[in-house]
């Protein structure tokens, strides 16, 4: 906790109260992204198959264009780069664009 003190005693406070909801924010996102990923990774079991090695893989335009996989996030992109930063799953290339990368697999490394 900080000691040192920089306008009034409610200032203070003020302050100390914004940190606080920043922390909580940030604690609120990082859960968010974790269930979104939990919740990607049911959808590639349930869209993709399985290779000889028993990893499952869905092609992006088949994840893309799915129904429940459209109202269920609300940025599919981003919870796949999420993903992969976590190595939960792996794909070729960074940004992932409907149409130019349907055919690009999508491969579950964790369950």
């Amino acid at each position: 906790m900080c000691r040192w003190s920089h306008g009034s005693t409610s200032s203070f406070n003020v302050t100390c109260l914004s940190a606080d909801i920043r922390c909580s924010a940030a604690v609120t996102t990082t859960m968010n992204v974790e269930h979104e990923i939990s919740l990607l990774v049911e959808e590639i079991r349930r869209l993709g198959t399985k290779n000889a090695d028993g990893q499952v893989s869905v092609k992006f335009g088949v994840l893309f264009a799915d129904e429940k996989c459209a109202n269920l996030f609300e940025a599919l992109v981003g919870t796949l780069k999420a993903a992969k930063r976590r190595k939960i799953v792996t794909y070729q290339g960074e940004l992932l664009l409907q149409g130019v990368h349907d055919n690009v697999d999508i491969m579950l490394l964790q369950d």
